[in-house]
């Protein structure tokens, strides 16, 4: 079997459609003499002579190329619609053309819908459980040498009749083709450089394609009905992260939002993860009604029963803030979602919450909680816009004040351990710094309300006095790489270690702090005695730079 392309002989249209009727009439003999291994030669040698057409007309090295195309193209699809044609020809053909047809997609609109014709074609006269394996490969599969965006688009509205077509089995079926619709179209959607009409045609077709999943939706029974529609609200939501990437495509945003109250997804699901929490980016589907009400309107969120019950119930806050890092954290979502998203983590936070997490364990969630709030950081960090680095930041010490007190000092220790940036391990250290001093107060309240005994020894087992807070203090002045921080590269978190370490010592020296000196005090004052020493070496390495200044 040839591996080369064959050329185009001569340069008129009439030379190479007299070719392509003999490569036709080839193949046509080969298969019907029922020799498999003797017609996969001439099947070979005409796929390779259409993929040079279409690789000509697209990259237009030969006057005229496009209207070749065009006529080539036409003439097979009358070839695969004469009646004379047997069905060993079409189901031999069926598993090379059309990959084939799709590459002209991109020619012109006149080839994409011949390319669709001759797909549609060989769905109406082979069997569609057969096809949809053939056209999942050659969506999986497109050559570098087209464009993607285009050449998809026949295929995708290929397995949209398939999926219709279908007569058995449909969830298990359908199940196969949809990650491989994602994959392809986030593959296309993420690159930069397809112009808008591509991408709405590809987006066009995604759309439909999910219609034609819901029109089997509605032709099955509960069982197979409800496991669908399952599966068509995932695809739904994985579709609007994609069409996220612009906000031009809003009109493709809400034809698939009202898709998703027949799927059974809610607002509520999306936001907390319930029922999907295996699905990144499903929180789109909020931040998108978030910007537009009738999106909102469209995939009916009621915004005001979901804040009700996100800050009532505190595990369906966490869980919603974990849901979040989906979108903190995407490298493909514009800043502008990001914008919407903290402003809806502000939304569901700006309630008191204080006094509600006293018996409540988040135990469950400080990996998602973690991952969030690492994520926040990062918007913090490099965001250029000055009000979202600021909403980030007051978000960040709401969810902080939204963990209860015995793992809050867990998750800002984490946080400082996994930060590579300076001043956001700054941020932080000064972050537990108030978290001290405010419970200092709070333990001083309760010591002078003997009525309270009972209450202070609970505050005294969550408090953020520990050695603990000393080691903290030490990994900034003596790190893990051995030897003093380097300076300049890490003054800011060297000044906010030194000045959480001057806070400690003036606060247990305070005369407030006389009457408590116990066995707390000596523990304090043991891991004081390491720290001091990395910072008297600090100071002579200071003094001797200076003595080289002078």
């Amino acid at each position: 079997m040839s591996a080369e392309k064959t050329p185009i002989d001569g340069s008129s249209s009439a030379n190479t459609l007299l070719q392509l009727h003999q490569l036709l009439t080839s193949c046509s003999k080969s298969i019907s003499g029922g020799n498999f291994s003797q017609s996969q030669t001439p099947v070979s040698e005409l796929i390779n002579f259409l993929d040079s057409v279409s690789d000509a007309s697209i990259s237009e090295l030969e006057p005229g190329a496009k209207e070749n195309a065009f006529r080539i193209l036409s003439g097979i699809y009358e070839f695969l619609c004469s009646p004379s044609l047997n069905q060993e020809n079409i189901d031999a053909l069926s598993f090379e053309l059309p990959k084939s047809a799709s590459k002209f997609a991109g020619v012109s609109p006149q080839c994409l819908e011949i390319s669709d014709n001759i797909i549609h074609r060989f769905i109406e006269k082979c069997s569609p459980r057969d096809m949809l394996p053939i056209l999942c490969e050659a969506l999986d599969s497109p050559n570098k040498t087209v464009q993607a965006a285009t050449y998809v688009c026949p295929l995708i509205s290929g397995l949209s009749d398939v999926f219709i077509s279908l007569q058995r089995r449909h969830f298990e079926q359908i199940k196969v083709a949809v990650p491989v619709v994602v994959k392809v179209v986030k593959a296309i959607s993420t690159e930069s450089d397809y112009e808008d009409t591509e991408l709405e045609t590809l987006f066009e077709r995604i759309v439909l394609n999910a219609h034609s999943i819901q029109t089997v939706c509605r032709k099955l029974e509960d069982g197979e009905n409800e496991k669908l529609r399952a599966l068509l609200g995932l695809y739904v939501l994985q579709i609007l992260a994609l069409v996220s990437v612009s906000r031009n495509y809003l009109h493709f945003a809400l034809r698939l939002a009202s898709i998703l109250p027949y799927s059974g997804i809610s607002g509520l699901d999306l936001i907390t993860g319930y029922s999907v929490d295996t699905m990144s980016h499903v929180v789109i589907g909020v931040v998108w009604a978030l910007k537009h009400d009738e999106f909102a309107q469209a995939a009916k969120f009621d915004f005001g029963a979901i804040k009700t019950e996100l800050q009532n119930n505190p595990t369906k806050r966490w869980q919603a803030v974990g849901m979040l890092k989906h979108v903190f954290a995407s490298i493909d979502l514009p800043w502008e979602f990001k914008r919407y998203t903290v402003d809806f983590l502000l939304y569901i936070t700006s309630a008191d919450i204080s006094n509600k997490l006293e018996h409540n364990d988040c135990s469950l969630y400080m990996t998602s909680l973690f991952s969030s709030l690492q994520a926040l950081t990062m918007i913090i960090i490099y965001a250029s816009d000055t009000v979202l680095r600021k909403n980030a930041f007051e978000a960040l010490k709401r969810v902080l004040g939204d963990i209860p007190n015995s793992q809050r000092f867990d998750i800002l220790k984490a946080l400082i351990k996994n930060s590579d940036s300076s001043s956001m391990v700054a941020i932080l250290l000064d972050l537990v710094r108030g978290e001290m001093h405010r419970e200092r107060i709070l333990r001083t309240s309760l010591q002078k309300n003997e009525a309270l005994e009972a209450d202070s020894k609970t505050c005294q087992s969550t408090l953020f006095w520990s050695t603990s807070i000393l080691e903290l203090v030490e990994s900034v002045l003596r790190p893990d790489t051995g030897g003093p921080p380097i300076l300049p590269d890490n003054s800011d978190a060297v000044l906010s270690a030194l000045n959480l370490y001057r806070f400690v010592l003036m606060t247990e020296a305070a005369a407030a702090n006389k009457n408590d000196i116990d066995q707390h005090a000596v523990d304090t004052v043991c891991a004081l005695n390491p720290i001091e020493l990395v910072l008297y070496r600090c100071i002579e390495l200071v003094e001797e730079n200076l003595k080289h200044l002078a």
